[in-house]
Order: C-alpha cells, then structure tokens, then sequence
C-alpha cells in the first residue's frame, strides 16, 4: 500500500492527531500503525485512543455510526454510560473496540471483561482494536471505490 494523505488516516483513526500525521509520513502505514503507536510517548498513544467515540454515544463521524449501529435502548445505553465512565476512570482513556457489526448489547460484556484487566493489558488491546478498526474502515474504503470503478468502466 502507498501512503496515505493525513486526512484520509484521519478519517479511519477519527481525527488529525499526531499520531496519524505522524503515520502519514510512512508508507504502508496502516501495516505500520500498531508499531508506530507503540513507540509514541503514552500521551500520544492516549491521544489516538480519546479521538474515538464512546461506545454508546452519538458517533461523531459516518463510519462509527455504520459501525455501532442503532440499537437505543434506554438501559443499554445507560449502562454503556456507566461501564465507559468506570473504564476511563480506571484506565485514563477511552474504550475502544473493534464492534465489527456487533449490537451495542454484545459489547458490555466485552467491556466488563477488559474492565478486569491490568492497565499495560489493556493499553495494549486497545492499540490492537484502534488499528483493526481503521483496516477495517480502509478494506471497507477500498471495496467501494473497486464497485464504482466497475459500473464507471461499464458504462464508459
């Protein structure tokens, strides 16, 4: 893969952080992102993980909202509220999860569970998940750009 423009990085990792300008000066950096954020200060890595939107909120962007689906039930929601408030404070940033079409109800026993865990555990998976999330958005990306280019080459 060549590189990728900083707004087009920005758009899979959910904001312009330093850690996707950085990335966008590398090529391949989506198969160099979970490298990339490791090596950076933890402030940085934290910074990548806080541009995410919380799991249960309005989503800040089309993709996160594709992606968490519409599942509104009050109590699901409420509770998401309480588990993202609980996590954040035990972790210092944000739960991130690659949802991958799961309901909002599938997740809170994911969130329970990496509540459990030990911070450096945790830090580490929630990399793992941020990077998954963009390759997922891209391959997504990529996909339909591959259609349109189809049914243009069609009609042309």
């Amino acid at each position: 893969m060549a590189r990728l423009t900083v707004d087009e990085l920005a758009a899979l990792f959910e904001g312009r952080t330093r850690f996707v300008e950085r990335l966008a000066a590398l090529d391949d950096p989506l198969d160099r992102a979970v490298e990339v954020l490791r090596s950076l200060p933890e402030e940085e890595v934290v910074e990548a993980l806080n541009a995410h939107p919380r799991i249960g909120e309005r989503p800040t962007s089309p993709a996160a909202a594709a992606e968490q689906g519409t599942e509104d039930d009050p109590a699901v929601l409420a509770e998401l509220a309480a588990l993202n408030a609980a996590y954040e404070r035990a972790f210092g940033f944000r739960f991130v999860v690659f949802v991958n079409r799961r309901s909002r109800s599938q997740i809170i026993p994911i969130l329970r569970q990496r509540l459990q865990r030990t911070r450096a555990e945790e830090l580490a998976t929630a990399i793992e998940e941020l990077v998954a999330i963009a390759r997922e958005r891209h391959a997504q990306r990529e996909k339909g750009k591959g259609k349109k280019e189809k049914v243009e080459g069609k009609t042309a």
